[in-house]
């Protein structure tokens, strides 16, 4: 038995079943940035069936405030696009009949003087693209840049960001600062995602707290949960969201409420866990979900999480809660065929936890 420690927690790599070694798998060669959205399934788990709290359903757009676009697919350029979210309020486009893909060539930022509701609704025809080259979306209480609106930047309760009917390409955020969240970074104020898409995201390959392939988010008023409704991160080996740690979401000390997703070939490529084992660059655990901190929760339901990989623990879900507060709810999901190279929480596969005692599971299958 090998033993490593976890921001203070103790880790156990497990040498039996589905686990192999720890971190010692190479990892896929990058993909190709350009995501054809048309070859991904589409939002959400048909299978999905919880229910959706009120404040968890989509937003109304009926009277928005700014519209991308006038009517053509010319129109709806990332000029246009950026230069709407910099105004905020209730964002919607007009970009003609079809689907249509809007290119970035500069990263979407949020100012936190322009809500406090700040909608994104892409009606179900628009992808947003990174190229490969950028983040797609960024939302940060805490940048100066961006506005400081209160003196407690990380507890305060705007903006309150919504993407809905969105697909999310080819994001970037290699390099960033702050780091993580390929297609959208998030800290301070609420967020939620509502039957929306995310194929082949990226953050830093290795690195022993750096996450989220596709969102990061961090500081959320007063511990409220990120509500992830009705959307699908990967489907295929193709469309993966990849990252050192959560292929699909990462965040420290904030709560995430999944419900009726699906998330499948995420990868958490990094080696060496966290704290970076001697000679190792750290990272590699979380292949879907990667949750740390102290006191939060995780709730997954009407969820199916399958085939994702982590080079080290939890290919479905690592969640660490440092000082045991945090807890772990799966109901009416399947989680399924996800790889743990290091380690994982025996009779939990796929799942690496350390929390307020062990995972709440009801009607749910983990295989």
């Amino acid at each position: 038995m090998q033993r490593r420690t976890l921001h203070g927690a103790l880790l156990v790599c497990l040498f039996t079943g589905v686990v192999s070694g720890c971190g010692d798998e190479a990892a896929p060669a990058p993909l190709d940035p350009q995501t054809n959205p048309d070859e991904g399934p589409v939002a959400g788990n048909p299978d999905g069936a919880c229910a959706v709290p009120a404040e968890a359903q989509a937003a109304d757009t009926s009277n928005p405030t700014q519209v991308v676009g006038n009517g053509t697919k010319e129109s709806c350029t990332s000029d246009a696009f950026a230069s709407a979210v910099a105004k905020g309020g209730i964002i919607t486009f007009d970009c003609g009949p079809d689907p249509v893909v809007i290119t970035l060539d500069r990263t979407a930022k949020i100012f936190n003087d322009t809500g406090p509701e700040i909608v994104i609704d892409g009606g179900g025809k628009v992808t947003l693209s990174g190229a490969g080259a950028r983040r797609i979306l960024y939302m940060n209480t805490c940048d100066e840049a961006q506005h400081w609106t209160t003196p407690m930047c990380q507890n305060q309760d705007h903006p309150r960001l919504t993407v809905q009917n969105l697909t999310f390409v080819d994001g970037n955020a290699k390099g960033e600062d702050p780091d993580g969240g390929g297609a959208i970074f998030v800290r301070g104020g609420r967020f939620k995602v509502v039957n929306s898409r995310f194929f082949n995201n990226v953050c830093d390959d290795v690195g022993p707290d750096v996450g989220g392939g596709a969102i990061r988010v961090l500081s959320q008023y007063e511990g409220l949960p990120v509500y992830v409704v009705n959307s699908t991160f990967g489907g295929s080996e193709k469309l993966g969201n990849v990252c050192s740690n959560g292929g699909a979401l990462s965040s420290i000390g904030v709560s995430y409420t999944v419900l009726n997703s699906l998330m499948s070939h995420q990868r958490a490529i990094g080696n060496g866990a966290n704290p970076a084992k001697d000679g190792t660059p750290g990272g590699g655990s979380g292949g879907a979900i990667y949750n740390d901190g102290n006191t939060f929760t995780l709730t997954v339901c009407g969820t199916k999480i399958t085939e994702n990989h982590a080079n080290e623990g939890g290919g479905a879900i690592f969640f660490v809660s440092n000082d045991r507060t945090g807890t772990l709810v799966i109901q009416d999901s399947v989680l399924s065929k996800n790889r743990s190279l290091g380690f994982e929480t025996p009779g939990y596969p796929g799942i690496f936890v350390l929390a307020n005692g062990d995972p709440q599971v009801t009607n749910s299958t983990l295989e």
